[in-house]
């Protein structure tokens, strides 16, 4: 066991909780710090674009600390509602937005990931972000008096936003930059499908147009886009991806890129600080390339390889050898993808067809198959977490699934 006694967690979300879950179960009995910028207790963000703007769901049905008695156990020194603000890593400290230090010598890097914004979003009401569950309730507050709504993104958040508005019987407009949706994730026909399910659920889908500027006076109005049209909207939920949090780390000698940079085993350049979750890229040796994953099972699994790594050294931890695992719920639809979809140089549907919007494809790169996508085929999907993990051909993988 590691000689670490004082361990700080900045990032109080998925990957924080898990994290201080893992260090206890794995034996650690010195301080346990954990910084998190919200006042609550981490709670599950997936259902935020669904069940909680439907209003399906009240904002306690979100929470990941179900038990608190078994949270209390933990023994946490808990700072909530407080931001880290810089690393010192030579005096190895983390200061605090009140200006408080905590002093470490175990470092695990959480702090996940912010929501990009359209210039000057910020000077309207009616236009936000859609990340916290504070955002959520806002949004779901808004939407009660039937607004018309723009989403800006047609990517997973933005078509899951698009739908739950949908669901309430609100005209919706989704914008997108790109001329098909999520088309690199994913590719064009996949993509085009998913944008004529949403049309097909009366979204007004625009493509290939950017926004020029969003209008109002003190409120939104409208949403201008770059082809010279406007689109009416009293409610803006702008979904064009985010960024790691890694401001606060400029200048303290860790290595930034697309991220916390880490090895394979989630450290960091520097001695005894790991990193996980959305501001985590790493090196991952199943797919022999440096990812950067926003995925809630992705924040679970490697909080738990980062604590091993903190706990026993990287010279001594399993490399993190993820295949990474995503799912995005829409009207009736169910999509789930395993492995890395993005840089794939073949793929072919072994199972359904897009038409049906139920289907199993498959994606290969450089003869190896390295992802797979459903439609409303969870069963089929799952195994190939496992057959991903056993680096076979892509022609083999083809022909058994047909078999």
């Amino acid at each position: 066991m590691s000689k670490l006694s004082k361990i700080v967690i900045a990032g109080a979300s998925l990957a924080g909780l898990r994290a201080a879950e893992a260090f206890r179960q794995l034996g650690y009995e010195g301080s346990l710090s954990l910084i998190g910028d919200e006042d609550c207790l981490p709670y599950d963000r997936p259902p935020l674009s669904k069940e909680i703007l439907k209003g399906d769901w009240e904002a306690d049905k979100t929470a990941l600390v179900r038990d608190r008695e078994r949270f209390d156990a933990l023994e946490l020194d808990l700072r909530l509602g407080r931001r880290a603000n810089a690393l010192d890593t030579r005096a190895r400290t983390v200061t605090l937005d009140d200006g408080s230090e905590l002093p470490f010598d175990g470092l695990l890097i959480a702090t996940g990931a912010s929501p990009r914004k359209l210039p000057n979003q910020d000077a309207l009401e009616g236009v936000s972000v859609l990340r916290t569950l504070d955002e959520a309730l806002s949004i779901r507050e808004a939407l009660e008096s039937a607004p018309r709504v723009a989403v800006v993104g047609a990517g997973f958040i933005g078509a899951e936003v698009a739908a739950s508005c949908r669901a309430r019987g609100l005209d919706v407009t989704m914008i997108e930059a790109l001329p098909v949706p999520i088309e690199r994730a994913v590719g064009a026909d996949v993509g085009e499908t998913v944008a004529q399910l949403h049309r097909d659920q009366g979204v007004d889908v625009r493509l290939g147009v950017g926004v020029e500027a969003l209008e109002g006076s003190d409120r939104v109005e409208r949403v201008k886009l770059s082809d010279g049209s406007s689109v009416a909207a009293d409610v803006v939920v702008v979904g064009i991806g985010v960024a790691p949090n890694t401001d606060w780390l400029e200048g303290s000698g860790l290595e930034l890129g697309n991220g916390v940079v880490c090895d394979a085993h989630c450290a960091t350049n520097v001695s005894g600080i790991v990193a996980a979750g959305d501001v985590a890229q790493w090196h991952n040796p199943l797919f022999q390339e440096d990812m950067r994953i926003e995925h809630w099972s992705n924040a679970s699994e490697m909080a738990r390889a980062a604590v091993e790594t903190l706990l026993a050294g990287s010279g001594d931890a399993p490399a993190y050898e993820s295949v990474p695992f995503f799912w995005s719920d829409q009207y009736d639809i169910k999509i789930q993808s395993a492995g890395r979809l993005s840089g794939a140089d073949e793929s072919q549907i072994v199972f359904g067809s897009l038409e049906e919007r139920n289907f199993l494809k498959l994606y290969g790169r450089k003869g190896r198959l390295v992802g797979a996508l459903s439609f409303n085929q969870p069963r089929k999907l799952i195994g190939y977490r496992r057959k991903l993990r056993e680096e076979i051909a892509f022609n083999n993988a083809v022909e058994e699934a047909k078999a």
